[in-house]
């Protein structure tokens, strides 16, 4: 089958950077060491001002609009209430891929997809796992993603272009890309990160209650407390707005949650030793599998999967990997220069390739692969 002239994936020289804050600027100053050309925008002048003063921007612009201007992908990096209006005025600006980096991605995408239906296939929603207590521009790094899992959330009709121009620039910023549909992240996102930051709060509120040992228990407060109130110094002012987008599925964890604990207080109360030992142990099994970091190590397997060339296609394959656990190392969709069909080409690693093969089999998709030396 030939291929496209593009097939060997995009190239990205300029972005827009709409959203100047501590995301915002992370991404440019990590962009902008990578010798990419950083057009940014934030209504905050003396944030935008900042940016540029410690090199997270290039060129700063009025508006969005002379942001986006002949730029080959931008990030909108705004609190997750304004991201869907600022992703369609860089959609009608002309960008040919829009991501962002909000911690609610359902609802996001789905205002996108109502406000602008024909063109919200250049959108590929995104969710870096990453931050810092600090706030603001001045608390920028550009190492900040280095390691970190970034979410894509390519949908069914996701433009395959846009999803690989976006994870190529999520892989210049040194992170590892994980695929999941929208409805799926904010799920999971509720138990990993809303729920925490809930628990780390409530705890630490608590616990300062008691106002006349507050003294003494700030002198007790060893590593175990430090470790899981960490989060509860962070910015909250965004939270409200993240809690009120991902409403149910928090609901829904905090319920499970709240049940859990129930469950540990009868424990206790019955000084059930059995019962806790039980619990500790699986809880301590569970936290040393997880992993270190979501990379690709050891041998790799390139798999080749014919494919109709369909945006859908793309969502499929991308999110059952993550379901499974297989680490994608690359991808990209080789188009057929005629007809309706392509290769999507994978980069995974040998342990996981029988997984995934099987996987793609039962959901009707032929492979054939290649042991990379």
């Amino acid at each position: 089958m030939a291929e496209a002239p593009d097939a060997k994936g995009p190239r990205v020289e300029r972005v827009a950077l709409l959203g100047t804050g501590l995301i915002g600027a992370s991404i440019g100053l990590a962009l902008a060491r990578d010798g990419i050309d950083v057009r940014g925008f934030d209504t905050d002048d003396r944030a935008l001002a900042r940016a540029v003063e410690l090199g997270a921007v290039t060129t700063a612009a009025p508006d969005a609009a002379g942001a986006v201007d002949g730029v080959d992908a931008a990030v909108v990096a705004v609190p997750v209430g304004a991201i869907a209006s600022l992703v369609v005025a860089a959609i009608d600006a002309g960008a040919p891929v829009v991501t962002d980096v909000g911690s609610v991605k359902a609802p996001v995408v789905a205002a996108v997809e109502s406000l602008r239906p024909d063109a919200a296939r250049r959108f590929v929603g995104g969710h870096p796992m990453a931050g810092s207590e600090q706030e603001g521009v001045e608390g920028a790094t550009a190492d900040m993603f280095v390691g970190a899992t970034w979410v894509l959330t390519p949908t069914t009709t996701t433009d395959a272009r846009a999803y690989t121009t976006a994870r190529a620039l999520v892989r210049r910023l040194g992170a590892e890309v994980v695929a999941a549909s929208p409805d799926h992240h904010d799920i999971l996102v509720a138990l990993v990160s809303h729920v925490p930051q809930l628990a780390a709060s409530t705890l630490m509120d608590v616990a300062t209650s008691r106002e006349s040992e507050h003294r003494t228990l700030l002198r007790l407060a060893a590593g175990g407390f430090r470790d899981m109130t960490r989060v509860a110094s962070g910015q909250p002012g965004i939270w409200p707005d993240i809690l009120a987008a991902n409403r149910d599925a928090v609901l829904d964890a905090l319920d499970g949650y709240v049940a859990a604990l129930g469950t540990v207080r009868t424990l206790v109360e019955r000084s059930d030793r059995d019962g806790l030992l039980a619990l500790l142990e699986r809880a301590r099994a569970a936290r040393r599998s997880l992993p270190a970091s979501a990379s690709v190590a050891g041998d790799l397997v390139e798999l080749r999967i014919p494919v109709p060339d369909r945006p859908g296609v793309l969502a499929e394959v991308t999110t059952l990997a993550s379901r499974l656990g297989v680490n994608v190392a690359d991808v990209e969709i080789a188009h057929s220069i005629e007809g309706d069909a392509g290769v999507m080409v994978l980069v995974v690693a040998a342990a996981d390739a029988d997984r995934f093969e099987s996987g793609l089999h039962e959901r009707g998709y032929h492979t054939s692969r290649t042991v990379l030396s």
